[in-house]
């Protein structure tokens, strides 16, 4: 298997001070790739910042023969976000691979989080990520080429106790990239979500030590460079975890007709529940299209009798 490499690809970083960003400006850097290394330098809940972070990060590629910049910019901010990618297109003149990795928790139960906390989650990590895409996607389009990698959660996909405002924030976007994979397609620009389990200062508080230790953030870093190569797949969600990887997808049953006008009540689509709930018959759509194409088909199966 030959190398993976992004020699003469420019690439942005962001919440790349520590952590799982700082691994992946690393080892972009290692592999040929000129960074942007974004991090505010906040706390985990958001307050506070410094681009001290940024930094030491960008010392540790130039020690290592790599070219970096700083860069201290919120996600949150569209100035700071336009800085960010001026700063790439004046220094090299061209953006290749966006990794939006920037977040921050402030969790809590649903009927105490206030909606600070929640408009806060939501700005960091949705807008955060939307704005940074948008500031970079049309020199990708110009360039016929881009690789963008936003960070999702198992809060998103699946749910998680305290976390309503990360998780909400989290499957949005998966729907970015779902819309995103369709549009960028003819442009070569390719887009995927990484979903990673590992210790970092926003897990060192949920997981036993001996647990931590199995989740390095170093660990993520491999399966997230596959999704940023010029042989990238899109539109993928890749789980990563203690050096295991799989595959995430929404998946919808092939579903049943229970008719229309009179005949179609509440009791009558209960009547239908196996068979609309067989998960048996379950498939994965690549686009919305498909989904509805799902409805159609079991309307036809269902006028034949």
């Amino acid at each position: 298997m030959s190398e993976i490499r992004f020699d003469d690809r420019v690439a942005i970083v962001t919440g790349a001070g520590g952590g799982v960003g700082r691994c992946h400006a690393l080892d972009l850097a290692r592999r040929g790739a000129k960074v942007v290394v974004n991090d505010l330098g906040a706390s985990m809940d958001g307050s506070g910042g410094s681009s001290e972070a940024a930094d030491k990060v960008v010392k540790e590629i130039e020690a290592m023969g790599g070219e970096a910049i700083a860069n201290g910019s919120s996600v949150t901010d569209d100035a700071g976000v336009k800085k960010m990618v001026d700063d790439a297109m004046a220094k090299w003149g061209r953006i290749d691979i966006l990794i939006a990795n920037a977040g921050i928790l402030r969790d809590k139960s649903f009927g105490k989080m206030t909606m600070e906390d929640i408009e806060l989650v939501v700005d960091v990590h949705l807008m955060g990520s939307f704005k940074p895409i948008k500031a970079v996607w049309d020199i990708m389009k110009e360039q016929n080429h881009g690789r963008i990698v936003v960070t999702t959660s198992s809060t998103g996909l699946y749910g998680n106790f305290g976390q309503a405002n990360y998780g909400a924030a989290k499957l949005g976007l998966v729907g970015l990239m779902n819309t995103l994979k369709i549009e960028g397609a003819k442009n070569n620009i390719k887009i995927n979500a990484v979903c990673p389990v590992a210790a970092t200062r926003m897990t060192e508080g949920l997981m036993p030590p001996e647990t931590l230790e199995q989740l390095k953030p170093e660990y993520i870093t491999p399966g997230v460079m596959n999704l940023v190569k010029d042989d990238a797949p899109t539109g993928m969600v890749l789980s990563a975890g203690a050096g295991a990887f799989s595959m995430a997808e929404i998946v919808e049953t092939k579903g049943a007709y229970v008719g229309q006008g009179d005949e179609l009540t509440a009791e009558a689509v209960a009547e239908k529940w196996d068979e609309i709930t067989d998960k048996s018959t379950q498939t994965h759509f690549n686009m919305g299209g498909e989904h509805g194409q799902n409805i159609f088909a079991r309307l036809a199966e269902g006028k034949k009798g």
